[in-house]
């Protein structure tokens, strides 16, 4: 998803991206809403909710982290806004302990810093980036990080009451009401590529924010911090085949240590 917005990102309205992401998001995720409610009350019982204020303050906050990641990805390599945003996982850490009373043990502890130094590896090569654009990303991306943290423990505890089908609805809903009321302030007249590649980015985006929110339900999100960080090896590879943006010596060995922290973060007996 990230790679398709870096890719339409300087072709069309940051609204606009904001809108087709979320809207076509509402597809995949109403349609497993309905696979989930099979014999469970079907649709509408999967995406009730008995904790609306919740809901809005997880949207409200997820539609800046979505406008400042997307910013960051116009404006930087991929594996550089990445690497900003995989700062979240390290910030999340200690507001798990605080706010939701997880124990940390001293692999993921050490997992997470060694793929916090992973991260700094490659947002190294962002900050010796030319050009105000590349300061506006490193900004945009750094407080992408920050809300993130705080979205992630959040959605922690809408699990508690309600599905993810329902969490990933009402985010995507809100969101497309966001991006939509730019419409008045002009949208930029979109190719069929272009058209498609959205598509595809709300698509692909829908379908990510099930398996987050899944992946949230089921584990602490301090396991999972640390496993976070292996997407930035992802980006690093879409970034050499479709962008011809080839890493750094100090990228190589940042890949080395975020795969090592994956690999400690979710390692058990």
């Amino acid at each position: 998803m990230s790679a398709v917005i870096h890719a339409v990102g300087q072709e069309s309205r940051l609204g606009q991206v904001i809108f087709w992401r979320s809207a076509v998001a509402l597809v995949p995720i109403i349609l497993y809403a309905l696979w989930k409610g099979r014999g469970q009350g079907g649709l509408w019982a999967q995406l009730g909710t008995r904790n609306p204020l919740g809901h809005l303050i997880r949207s409200l906050f997820g539609a800046f982290s979505m406008l400042c990641s997307f910013v960051s990805l116009i404006y930087l390599p991929m594996a550089n806004a990445q690497a900003l945003a995989y700062l979240a996982p390290a910030l999340t850490l200690p507001l798990a302990v605080a706010l939701l009373g997880e124990r940390l043990s001293s692999r993921v502890m050490l997992g997470a810093l060694l793929g916090l130094v992973g991260a700094c590896a490659f947002l190294w090569d962002a900050t010796e980036a030319p050009g105000q654009g590349a300061l506006i990303g490193v900004l945009a991306g750094g407080a992408y990080a920050v809300t993130m943290a705080f979205v992630r423990v959040h959605v922690k505890t809408l699990t508690q009451t309600d599905s993810a089908a329902a969490i990933a609805f009402y985010f995507a809903l809100t969101c497309s009401c966001i991006g939509l009321a730019t419409l008045p302030f002009g949208w930029a007249a979109l190719s069929l590529e272009v058209q498609g590649m959205l598509i595809a980015a709300g698509l692909l985006g829908g379908l990510a924010h099930i398996a987050s929110t899944e992946a949230v339900a089921r584990s602490s999100v301090s396991a999972l911090a640390a496993l976070d960080y292996t997407g930035l090896v992802w980006a690093m590879g879409f970034d050499l085949l479709l962008f011809a943006h080839w890493p750094t010596p100090l990228s190589w060995a940042g890949i080395v240590a975020i795969l090592v922290a994956a690999t400690m973060g979710f390692w058990r007996r």
